[in-house]
Parts: structure tokens; sequence; C-alpha cells
């Protein structure tokens, strides 16, 4: 069966991960600027408060994962009131050590793992739009092995080591992301997969993207009047159905052109269209330049 959000996490190709501990102790709190890049942490022992720019704060105890795929600015701070340190999340980004805030001396009370990593994709900011900007799981063991996992291998120097860090971070996000595929979710990718009848079409268009589709099929597919499923999709996922179709048929190509896998006609045909010259028309209005220069861009 075709699985979507795999489709996408393997056209992000997450990469080079960096990680690091984190404590803190007494009175204590930080405020991260903007970051963009996807961060990650899970809680070893403790607990402390996260306030995420534009999402509901969250008390987060041991056992807890979260994952920000775009890491906007946060508050992270212990229980007592306290003005938050200032801290650039670039020059943080570099530190190796474990970062310890508020009292350095004695046992912490809280102690997390956390990271972030880079895409390699060239589509990563449609593709991570699809995402919800926060994912909060509690009590799943595999999320925390996972970070551990990743942890020692960033620390070891071993053969095949970017091989393992790629592969257990498209693990993670995968892992981190099935768990947040409810109905309930923000509207996005996960929400729509989260719908039974919205995930049959989803899957059919990434399993088939250069077949013709129409709202009529893609609905019976979905087995919903036209008119429900499109309203149904827009509430899901947050884009009309055929739009969702177009974004990721661009994706798929500019992951081709990329890879020099075809001539132009060729890819024009693998994701949907009858000619050279509209799936050139097409990807020009949606990428702002024609496939042939695009595809001579990303060779250099």
């Amino acid at each position: 069966m075709v699985d979507p959000l795999s489709d996408v996490i393997g056209l992000l190709r997450p990469r080079a991960v960096f990680t690091k501990g984190i404590s803190g102790a007494g009175r204590w709190g930080v405020r991260y600027a903007d970051f963009g890049h996807p961060s990650f942490a899970v809680v070893i022992e403790g607990a402390c408060l996260l306030a995420v720019d534009g999402q509901p704060p969250l008390t987060l105890e041991a056992g807890d994962f979260v994952l920000l795929p775009t890491t906007p600015g946060f508050t992270m701070t212990g229980f007592e009131p306290v003005v938050p340190t200032l801290i650039d999340p670039n020059l943080a980004a570099g530190a190796a050590e474990e970062v310890r805030h508020g009292r350095q001396d004695g046992p912490p009370d809280l102690r997390m793992l956390g990271g972030y990593f880079l895409f390699d994709g060239e589509d990563s900011a449609l593709l991570v739009s699809l995402l919800p900007a926060q994912v909060h799981v509690r009590g799943v063991e595999r999320l925390s092995v996972l970070v551990k996992l990743l942890i020692e291998e960033a620390a070891g120097r071993h053969s095949g080591r970017d091989l393992v860090l790629a592969r257990l971070i498209e693990i993670l996000l995968v892992e981190s992301l099935r768990q947040a595929q409810t109905p309930d979710a923000p509207a996005g990718l996960l929400r729509g997969l989260g719908d039974a009848r919205l995930a049959e079409a989803i899957r059919r268009m990434h399993a088939d993207p250069a077949r013709p589709w129409t709202i009529v099929e893609l609905a019976k597919e979905a087995a919903l009047s036209r008119s429900a499923f499109f309203d149904r999709f827009v509430r899901g996922v947050g884009v009309p159905p055929m739009e969702y179709l177009l974004a990721w048929r661009m994706a798929l190509a500019k992951d081709l052109l990329r890879r020099q896998e075809g001539d132009i006609a060729e890819i024009a045909e693998r994701v949907g269209y009858g000619s050279a010259s509209t799936f050139s028309t097409a990807f020009s209005r949606h990428v702002g330049q024609p496939p042939g220069r695009y595809a001579r861009a990303a060779a250099h």
C-alpha cells in the first residue's frame, strides 16, 4: 500500500543531526528566537513548561516527546516565575556540551535530550506546510529509544554514520507524525490521513500521480458525493483536492528534475501531463522558472 506520509518524508530528505543534553534547576527560564530548522526533544526526568509561539502552552513530563518541524520562537521555563534569558538559537545550536539552565550546582530538576536537523529536499517549505506546527506525544517509549539512539550515533564516528543518522531521523519523523495522525489534528496531511475517506483519495493520488484525476473520480475513491468530498478535503487537509494534487505533482517533478531522471517529456508524463509544453507551462507558473532552467540550476 502506498504511504503518503513516507512519500513526503522521503522527499524532505532529513539529514545532519545536531544533538545535546539540556537540564534545568531552581528558578530558570529561556526564550529562544525563531530558528526555522526542525527540532525535537524528549524529557528524561522532571518537568517544565513549554510555550511555542502560536501554539497552546504545554507542561512537559518525563517520557514526553516534542517535534517542531519549523521551530518558531518559544519559551521554556521551570515552575517558578522568572524573566526568561534570551538565547540566539543559531549560537546555541553549535554547543556540543550539555546546556544547564538556572542553578549550576546540585542535581537538576529537569533533564532532556534535544536536537535539530536539516531538510535536504528542495521543496521542504511546501512539504513542511502539510505537517502540524507542533507535535506532542506522551508516553511512547519507542520515541525515547530513537532519540537516545540518535544521540549515541551522532556522538560517535563510526563508519556509515551519516546513513544511520538519516535513517534514524526518518524513523523518528514517521513514528512521531504517525501519533499525530488523528481526525482532530490541525488541518493538514496528518488530519487528512486520519480520516479514512480522505486517506483513500490521498493514497490514490500518491499511488498514481500520472492519472488525469478529476474531483468526481477522487470523490468516488472516498465514497463521498463530489460536494461532500470537496468540503471535507478542504476542512481536513487545508487546501482543495486539485491544489493538493498539483502541489504533489510539482514536488515530484522537482525531485525528478534535480536527479535528472529522464528528459522533460518523460518527467511530464510521469507527473500527469500529456505534453512537455503543458507541463512546462504549469511548472513555470508554479515554480517561477521553466523546468529546463530549474534542472540546470539544480545540477550545479
